[in-house]
């Protein structure tokens, strides 16, 4: 297994931990799902976050080497059969 930390250099744990952030990590997981139900459910970008904000959870996912995950869980009872 590669060791990506080898080829970043000596400081390569600081330097990534240094631009590393959970508002980022949150930031881009809320808009894949903002994408995701304007692509497909038709929404549009208000329908979209008002959507998010009563029936999507977000949760950490990760945090290695100093990299922050975010995903989404979008209950599928949201969608009508």
């Amino acid at each position: 297994m590669p060791n990506y930390l080898k080829e970043l250099g000596d400081n390569a744990e600081t330097k990534i931990l240094e631009k590393s952030s959970l508002d980022t990590a949150m930031t881009d997981a809320f808009n894949k799902t903002r994408r995701f139900f304007m692509d497909t459910r038709n929404l549009t970008e208000d329908e979209a976050i008002s959507l998010i904000s009563v029936s999507v959870d977000f949760g950490i996912t990760q945090v290695v080497d100093g990299n922050w995950g975010v995903h989404a869980i979008i209950k599928k009872a949201i969608f009508p059969k």
